[in-house]
């Protein structure tokens, strides 16, 4: 542990004071106030685990800024305040942490925790970079006097600058920042979003970034960026300013079902009257919480849980149907007298096919009257030999068969495809006599944003064309995968 004292310490002086918000304590305060008051807020109380927050001037973005601090406790009762922001003046190949002082701003002086920010320079390389990239940054000092007007006690900030845009990088950085990743510690993510296209085409690709941080998944997210980019949308420099810095907490919450994000609130420098709409600047306030757990939907989807026998005794059920008829020409017939009682209950399901990981076939059932069991062994053999766009399996195919089994959760319909939340819901589309599903798995694996979720199901399953889906009836379900373990 170092010890500092007063004589060696180096207060980080205001930068962007007088330029991105007033440079005088007392009509700084009064905006703090304004913006607060008038910023959207919260309907529910939530616990906290990171927001994403714009940092642009206090008149562009301000009021965005309060609704995403607005979602966290007042009483600021949390350890630490990680804050990340992607530099705007300097690259370098990782992060700058400051901590030879405090942060100082028109309010006074913002507490860095000098032990954590000089625990981590010192254990891990990927923060060794020069303190002066903080010097002229503003992405993270924009974000101090909100944290210093808002909360009843401020809690001591670790201020840290990326500077690189190595994706490995940044999963290094996430990691060496997971044991800090933890519920007394807040993690901001400063960043604004799109900038300079028009102000339309900039809440289109706002909406898709949001929707791609919505799903937690950094492939999506990355995936999503790089097709904003591709479509060259006149005006559009970037998706994302801190995309480094949105990607760093999708790779801390990556695989905790126990978070998820949820958007806040939206707008654009085209809302302000010190804008234009012709060349505008994205800002989303998105959040990081803890789920609320609903007993009877745990106890629902404690249903569809099965036992390594139990899915044992699928996959065989599945790969013996397939075999009995290919080698023996007959239906293979089942013991139901060994069949354990899980397996007995009345599911949907669906049987997938691949071949070196390309897809060989895919046939289920939504719901049935029949036991799961028996929807498996006629999903299996229908997938092998009945799917159209596939000829049928053939014996030299048989032993190089994948199989994976996905065990399909009640449908419901919905009104908002904001229901739909990517890598969880399966989605059915229906028109008249058309319809087509995809399964949950399906937009994770090729990095889909949910708009391409929906045209895709529209067009390539219900035939119903790309747009197709805006006029039909939109149902979701969740699905249980189970890989098959093969040795």
């Amino acid at each position: 542990m170092e010890i500092h004292s007063q004589d060696n310490s180096v207060d980080r002086k205001p930068y962007a004071a007088g330029k991105f918000y007033s440079d005088n304590r007392d009509t700084l305060k009064s905006d703090l106030v304004k913006l607060f008051a008038a910023c959207k807020k919260p309907s529910e109380t939530m616990n906290v685990r990171a927001i994403i927050t714009p940092h642009a001037g206090y008149v562009f973005s301000g009021k965005t800024a309060a609704s995403a601090y607005s979602v966290t406790s007042k009483k600021g009762d949390y350890k630490n305040i990680f804050i990340i922001g992607s530099s705007h003046v300097m690259a370098f190949e990782g992060a700058s942490i400051y901590s030879e002082g405090d942060y100082v701003t028109p309010l006074g002086k913002a507490k860095v925790n000098r032990e954590i920010a000089s625990g981590l320079k010192k254990k891990y390389s990927c923060f060794n970079f020069p303190s002066d990239a903080h010097a002229q940054e503003h992405s993270i000092e924009v974000q101090v006097p909100f944290m210093q007007y808002y909360y009843d006690k401020m809690p001591p900030i670790v201020p840290i600058i990326l500077g690189t845009n190595s994706v490995s990088t940044i999963k290094a950085i996430a990691d060496a920042l997971k044991p800090y990743f933890t519920p007394d510690n807040l993690f901001v993510i400063s960043s604004d979003f799109s900038h300079y296209p028009s102000y339309n085409d900039a809440i289109v690709n706002d909406k898709l970034t949001a929707d791609a941080i919505i799903s937690g998944n950094p492939t999506v997210f990355l995936s999503v960026l790089q097709k904003n980019e591709l479509k060259d949308t006149p005006g559009l420099v970037t998706s994302m300013c801190g995309w480094t810095s949105g990607l760093t907490i999708l790779f801390l919450s990556e695989g905790n079902k126990d978070l998820e994000y949820r958007k806040i609130d939206y707008s654009n420098s085209g809302d302000s009257p010190y804008g234009n709409k012709s060349e505008v600047v994205g800002y989303n306030a998105i959040a990081l919480v803890e789920k609320k757990h609903d007993q009877k939907a745990e106890q629902k989807s404690s249903m569809v849980s099965f036992t390594e026998e139990e899915k044992k005794e699928l996959f065989a059920i599945a790969r013996n149907s397939i075999k009995s008829l290919l080698f023996d020409g007959k239906n293979y017939t089942i013991d139901e007298s060994k069949i354990p009682q899980a397996l007995k209950q009345q599911f949907g399901a669906f049987v997938t096919l691949k071949i070196n990981g390309e897809l060989r076939g895919c046939i289920g059932r939504f719901v049935s009257s029949d036991p799961l069991y028996k929807v498996v062994s006629a999903s299996a053999v229908s997938s092998a030999f009945e799917d159209s766009r596939f000829p049928s399996l053939t014996k030299a195919e048989y032993d190089k068969v994948e199989f994976e089994i996905t065990v399909l959760g009640p449908m419901k319909k919905i009104n908002n495809i904001n229901e739909i939340v990517l890598g969880k819901h399966g989605i059915y589309i229906k028109k008249d006599f058309r319809s087509g599903t995809m399964l949950p798995q399906v937009p994770i694996e090729y990095g889909w944003t949910l708009e391409e979720f929906l045209g895709y199901t529209s067009r390539d399953k219900a035939g119903l064309g790309w747009d197709g889906w805006k006029t039909a009836d939109i149902y979701i379900y969740e699905g249980v995968v189970l890989e098959e373990n093969k040795k």
